[in-house]
């Protein structure tokens, strides 16, 4: 009976104390918008006393309190601090200014939803003056970019060790759609985003590592996000003219009253013109139209439509890459028997600057179509649907072999592809608070489906006549993919943990293959204090094959997997220094390389292994630095040392510079890229030469205009912006040669802007 009676006491204690511990939290709930545009503001930190939370996609937090009135203190880059007296029997909707950037006021949360870069995306996009998407690419610590082809095609994209060349090994989407083309006529993940109108873009998400439950296909590298602006603050009109023939028209148009931003409802239009002969002696002619629109709409208290749409056209004629024989005497080539040779100068020498073939030209268009349905559903769930649609064609006559495959016609090359792209993407979160912790429960599911028509790869003469098709057949492929992905915030450890499947389906020729992977990732970040927050990254992550060369290898090779790992930290010694510094490790199961015939072929097993280290100082209320340093040990998996190099592969780049914000309007900012020679092959006979280039940007900003200047290799610096070895014969020599060929990187090249807003 003692027995009994001590049970029922301590039961009865431990409910006591449970219904104490429940009526001593007190939930506070509310909302963070911009006071411009009336949209919500994602990420925004939010305290109270000790206690700190920060806003979803929706603007929304959550917070408990000791008592039935707090005051909660809220900042977020790029806006003025703001100190609010709330009561928790009411749910308010705070409104914040726009503000000066303020290093000391950044504060290292455990709340970013396992992101260790949202800190540096937030302070690079809200101080950098960029005016065109390759700017917007160079945003990412680490990643290099380069044009070989004309300024028309996609950017070679150098990062973490990979040339990953137009996008293979790096996911790209804009607004949740992909930029990625899989199967592409001219190289596995195209990614061609010249569609991006740069004064558009609201955030720039971008990760290292295959660490992430919402990303799939090509995810190894990482990944890059854009999302463009629900709302503009004002419209614009923008006129740029340089150096070479180059203008561009750029503006915004604002379309609805503040009125209707009051009640949730925007819509503006935005679009641009740019034109350019380059510095070739051959006009590359390049023409760029976008056309950019988007309505947002709230439904009600919880739900908000998001309808967008663009369109894209491009053509250009490029001057193309160029042997070093061609330009210079006593260039170094491979002879048969692998030895380095010296050689002689070609018979028709040309400028740096020069064309060999000057019948090479491209075009290419891309229109999209978005819809996004986001809502707030009861007990803290969320729901997000989204439907996307891309129709886009691609031209390209292209030649870097001249005469090496034959020695009458030419080694003139024609590309084409037409593609209709259809995808969903859903997912549903959950978010429950567990006493002081909290856990987010998500899960996504998603479907792609890429029809392409007209697909062919042939050689034609010097006048275009077909000759032998290399390549030709429509290529169809699905994929599927679902996620599972779990979030504890608990005191100072962030826990992720998550997996996800991707079914593929490839069609090409009537002949199907199948193919699913599981890709699981995990996450641990500690947040010791305010200053210094260490993190965990690892997981699993592939890149699909070209459907062409999963249908011809019988299913070979079709999702080779890869394996990475992070250790990391997000660090601020003093007040206005924040560092971001990383230790990581990558093996991919294979490695594609796209071949001057068109074919994917596999490279082997490949391991990389570096360091990446960011510091952001602010060195004055007006004075910024940046500073980033990447090093990559890429190699080849199982072949002899000094024949396991990655040819191109980067393994020392460096980018940094100073940026200035006067309160008088002058802003602007100086600005380096460094990238280390590194192998031309995989024995390092050849060599893909380093360059340093230096850019200069000044701006004057008034409420009502802008005017600007920029100069891009401000030093004239002689550099090649693209090297690789090709093995070509030129029209007056008797044998192909094994050599480098390179595009030569724009010299000093200076633009005027003028910008009116209203």
């Amino acid at each position: 009976m003692n027995t009994f009676k001590l049970k029922l006491t301590m039961l009865s204690a431990i409910i006591f104390l449970t219904v104490q511990a429940a009526m001593a939290q007190h939930i506070f709930k509310g909302r963070v918008i911009d006071n411009v545009t009336h949209e919500p503001v994602e990420a925004v930190s939010v305290y109270a006393g000790v206690k700190s939370t920060a806003t979803n996609a929706s603007g929304n937090f959550q917070i408990d309190v000791t008592t039935d009135t707090a005051t909660l203190i809220i900042y977020h880059i790029g806006y003025q601090k703001k100190s609010v007296r709330i009561n928790i029997r009411e749910r308010v909707v705070i409104g914040l200014d726009r503000g000066a950037i303020s290093l000391n006021e950044v504060k290292i949360t455990p709340h970013l939803s396992a992101n260790p870069f949202y800190t540096l995306s937030a302070l690079d996009l809200s101080i950098r003056p960029v005016n065109s998407s390759q700017d917007l690419m160079r945003l990412v610590p680490g990643l290099f970019i380069a044009q070989h082809m004309g300024g028309g095609k996609a950017e070679q994209i150098f990062v973490r060790g990979f040339d990953a060349d137009h996008g293979t090994d790096f996911n790209v989407s804009v607004d949740g759609m992909p930029v990625n083309m899989v199967s592409h006529i001219h190289g596995q993940g195209y990614a061609d985003l010249h569609f991006m109108i740069p004064e558009i873009v609201s955030t720039c998400d971008f990760g290292k590592g295959p660490y992430y439950t919402d990303k799939g296909d090509f995810t190894t590298a990482g990944y890059l996000n854009y999302t463009t602006k629900d709302a503009v603050d004002r419209s614009m009109i923008s006129l740029e003219g340089g150096q070479f023939h180059s203008y561009r028209v750029a503006g915004v148009i604002d379309l609805l009253s503040a009125k209707a931003k009051q009640n949730g409802e925007n819509a503006y239009i935005a679009g641009e013109y740019n034109y350019t002969n380059g510095p070739f002696q051959l006009a590359e002619h390049y023409k760029r139209f976008n056309l950019f629109g988007k309505y947002t709409k709230q439904l009600g208290q919880n739900n908000k439509l998001s309808l967008s749409a663009s369109t894209f056209s491009t053509s250009w004629i490029p001057s193309g890459e160029i042997p070093e024989r061609a330009v210079a005497a006593g260039t170094t080539a491979i002879d048969d028997n692998g030895n380095a040779v010296k050689l002689p100068a070609a018979a028709n020498i040309i400028n740096r600057f020069g064309t060999i073939d000057s019948m090479q030209n491209g075009k290419s268009t891309r229109v999209n179509a978005i819809a996004k349905l986001s809502s707030d559903l009861k007990n803290n769930w969320s729901l997000e649907n989204q439907l996307y649609y891309t129709h886009y064609t691609f031209k390209l006559h292209v030649n870097t072999t001249f005469f090496a495959d034959d020695n009458e016609n030419g080694d003139e090359r024609y590309q084409n592809e037409t593609r209709d792209m259809f995808g969903y993407n859903g997912k549903i979160s959950k978010r429950s608070y567990l006493g002081n912790s909290t856990l987010i429960s998500t899960a996504g599911i998603g479907d792609r489906m890429d029809r392409t028509y007209g697909n062919i790869y042939t050689g034609v003469t010097q006048t275009y006549q077909p000759l032998e098709v290399i390549s030709e057949g429509d290529v169809k492929e699905n994929n599927a993919n679902a996620y599972l992905d779990e979030t504890l915030e608990t005191g100072k450890w962030l826990l992720n943990a998550g997996a996800r499947i991707d079914y593929l389906h490839f069609n090409f020729h009537d002949s199907t293959q199948n193919k699913a992977v599981i890709s699981p990732k995990i996450n641990v970040q500690y947040t010791a204090n305010e200053q210094i927050q260490f993190y965990l990254k690892a997981g699993k992550g592939f890149h699909s094959n070209d459907a062409r060369a999963v249908i011809g290898n019988n299913g070979l090779q079709i999702l080779p997997a890869a394996y990475g790992a992070d250790l990391g930290l997000n660090w601020k010694p003093v007040p206005r220094l924040y560092l971001n510094a990383a230790v990581w490790y990558l093996y991919l199961q294979q490695e594609f390389v796209y071949t001057d015939d068109g074919t994917i072929e596999p490279g082997g097993k490949t391991r990389r292994e570096g360091v990446d280290f960011s510091a952001r100082y602010q060195l004055a209320k007006w004075l910024f630095a940046d500073l980033n340093i990447n090093l990559a040990k890429p190699r080849l998996v199982g072949e002899a040392n000094g024949e396991n190099y990655l040819p191109l592969a980067p393994t020392f780049t460096s980018t940094g510079g100073l940026d200035f914000k006067f309160k008088n309007g002058i802003n602007g900012g100086i600005s380096y890229r460094y990238m280390h020679k590194r192998p031309g092959n995989e024995n390092y006979t050849l060599t893909a030469d380093g360059y340093y280039v230096t850019d200069l940007k000044v701006n004057y900003t008034q409420k009502r205009y802008e005017l600007g200047l920029s100069i891009e290799n401000l030093f004239n610096t002689k550099w090649n912006e693209f090297e690789a070895e090709e093995v070509t014969q030129l029209r007056n020599e008797s044998a192909p040669v094994d050599q480098m060929s390179f595009t030569p990187g724009t010299p000093f090249y200076a633009k005027l802007r003028v910008a009116l807003f209203f």
